[in-house]
């Protein structure tokens, strides 16, 4: 029965504390104060009267010490990195490094209460980059930091800024939101990581995620290409080769009009045309000439004819009137 009211004082008595501590006569808990690495940072205090003395700790080592009789001095690592102004009692550190991080307090008869800070000190956030994979119809969006970061990760936030046509729903990682193929493809999604003192941003646009018709057409041509430029090298080895195994002698052609006959590759023609131009030209269609399937249509040759001293156009299938 004792130690149930032993227990129940203590409670109570913890209570009182508490209260005090709300009524500002004694600091409750210690406030947090964020330092980026290679910056300042000011702890600040407030006095009910001038000061008259000033120490400042670092967990139970001393910062910097003054009193109205000597002047200020800086120990340890803080000296010449720290700054006390003697007349609100804030104490300023240069040049922060990680090794700052602790737990600072100011005492003096100034205070009417030992002010307590805990101080984090925070690297800059590196660059962040946005991934998107397209599974199911659906677009999963991630947010990642591109460099190594171990400062204080619990502290880093993710949030997601989705136009309003646009309903993200919440990935399982808070670095990770999803959106329906079907939304607004051209709209723009927005990531920010931010901790306590830096914030990036990155974006980026739907439409970078789903492949384009124009890339399909791409990939199609891509895959026609290299057998059109295959048919083209064919047709040039042919073309060389028919010409170069079959010359044709002036006996084996007739005039216009008149159907005519390569006695050589028993192929029929009829002469459509004449031109009085004296430059020798062969179309490539004479491919159709060889004897691959059927007979030969549509196949024209241009060829000069020694005799007569000008041009003949032919084709072989169907006579065609000469204009």
């Amino acid at each position: 029965m004792a130690a149930g009211s032993a227990a129940g004082w203590a409670v109570g008595a913890l209570g009182v504390v508490c209260l005090l501590l709300r009524l500002d006569f004694i600091s409750c808990d210690s406030q947090v104060i964020y330092g980026a690495v290679n910056k300042n940072v000011t702890l600040y205090t407030s006095s009910f009267k001038p000061f008259k003395e000033i120490v400042w700790k670092r967990g139970k080592d001393k910062v910097v010490e003054w009193d109205d009789q000597s002047e200020v001095r800086a120990f340890l690592s803080f000296k010449d990195r720290v700054y006390l102004d003697t007349v609100s009692g804030n104490l300023t550190i240069c040049k922060l490094t990680p090794s700052d991080e602790d737990e600072y307090g100011i005492e003096s008869p100034s205070v009417r209460n030992n002010s307590k800070f805990t101080l984090r000190v925070i690297e800059s956030l590196p660059s962040s980059a946005l991934s998107c994979t397209l599974i199911d119809g659906n677009i999963t969006l991630q947010c990642v930091i591109l460099e190594d970061y171990n400062t204080h990760l619990e502290l880093i936030q993710y949030s997601w800024d989705c136009p309003s046509t646009i309903q993200c729903q919440s990935g399982s990682k808070p670095s990770e939101v999803y959106v329906t193929k079907e939304g607004d493809l051209s709209q723009e999604i927005q990531c920010i990581i931010s901790n306590p003192l830096f914030r990036r941003t990155t974006s980026i646009i739907l439409s970078t995620c789903v492949p384009s018709d124009n890339t399909r057409h791409r990939t199609v041509l891509f895959a026609i290409l290299p057998a059109l430029i295959c048919g083209l090298l064919f047709l040039k080895c042919t073309y060389t080769s028919f010409f170069k195994n079959n010359k044709f002698s002036n006996w084996n052609w007739f005039f216009k009009g008149q159907k005519m006959i390569n006695l050589k590759m028993k192929t029929k023609f009829d002469i459509l045309g004449v031109s009085k131009e004296t430059e020798l030209f062969c179309c490539t269609c004479c491919l159709r000439l060889l004897s691959v399937s059927g007979s030969p249509r549509f196949c024209v040759i241009l060829r000069w004819h020694e005799s007569l001293g000008h041009r003949e156009l032919y084709r072989s299938g169907n006579t065609a009137e000469y204009t």
